[in-house]
């Protein structure tokens, strides 16, 4: 079969383009670029002369975010503050084109932040779109016998960095035990959902006031809450959402998002708390919840 209609074929496989480009990268905004950048490949090629064009867009793909993926560590190390993904919306979001779930989650992204691009690619390919080792090697261009050291030292980095995790309900049940609490500066009841090493990160980046050192220990973690959880006190609104797979909080100040907080617990309780507050990384994922409103609306509206 002869591909000659370039848009159609590569607007069929975009949503497994920007899923690989965004497990790479941890950023929508990038992810989109890494995908127009596929594009303008993809004009300048001969298609003609492509056997299978979704294989050949997909390996353009992640050989671009690699690419990207090595500046960008430079760029993270030098952050003002915490370096957290930018969350995405995947309640209904189909650019993220998951065959399956992995590595969408925060906790999986910031492990596979330490790792090295190619390393990262191996994983994702494999854990998320369950590619071959053979592909695998091809996409990175390496051995098939490197290809599996690879996924085998990214599987023991993800598998030693990951805590025992409690069921979705059981976090959306803590998430938002701790919105209240931190609402009304209630001390006792954030002692009793914090584990005893919990650690709470703030993504600022430098465009907001917050604190730019992660804040660890239960007593300490506490304390900064009960003192700066005004900004989710009077005249702030919260919308419940799923975000990289997880309930999440949109904190919202005349109608404006201002942050999004997201827990991750284990049996012993909340154990790390991650405030996104940057405006840029708000950007995506507001106008994501913008639009599930007006649907919602326009759905409740009665009929003519």
């Amino acid at each position: 079969m002869v591909y000659d209609d370039g848009v159609s074929v590569f607007e069929s496989v975009r949503p497994r383009l920007f899923g690989i480009a965004y497990r790479m990268l941890g950023s929508a905004a990038e992810a989109e670029d890494i995908v127009q950048d596929a594009w303008l490949r993809w004009q300048g090629t001969d298609r003609s002369a492509v056997i299978d064009p979704p294989a050949f867009l997909a390996t353009a793909t992640m050989r671009l975010a690699i690419t990207f993926a090595q500046s960008a560590r430079s760029r993270h190390e030098t952050y003002i503050g915490p370096w957290l993904p930018e969350p995405v919306d995947t309640s209904g979001d189909p650019r993220l084109g998951a065959e399956r779930a992995e590595a969408l989650e925060f906790a999986v992204l910031l492990l596979l932040e330490k790792l090295s691009p190619t390393e990262r690619a191996a994983y994702v390919l494999r854990e998320a779109f369950d590619y071959s080792y053979d592909q695998i090697a091809h996409t990175i261009r390496s051995t098939e016998a490197n290809a599996r050291q690879l996924v085998a030292r990214a599987r023991k980095h993800i598998s030693d960095g990951r805590r025992r995790a409690v069921d979705s309900r059981e976090q959306q049940r803590l998430l938002k035990a701790f919105i209240v609490a931190s609402q009304k500066g209630d001390l006792p009841a954030l002692e009793k959902l914090f584990a005893s090493d919990v650690v709470s990160y703030a993504d600022g980046g430098g465009a907001v006031h917050v604190a730019r050192l992660p804040v660890s220990g239960r007593e300490r973690v506490v304390n900064y809450f009960a003192s700066v959880g005004a900004f989710m006190g009077g005249g702030v609104s919260i919308e419940w959402i799923e975000t990289n797979g997880q309930a999440s909080a949109l904190v919202l100040r005349n109608g404006a998002v201002t942050a999004l907080a997201t827990v991750e617990a284990s049996p012993e309780g909340i154990f790390r708390v991650l405030l996104v507050m940057r405006p840029s990384k708000l950007a995506a994922i507001s106008r994501s919840a913008d639009a599930n409103r007006r649907s919602e609306s326009g759905s409740q509206a009665p009929a003519p």
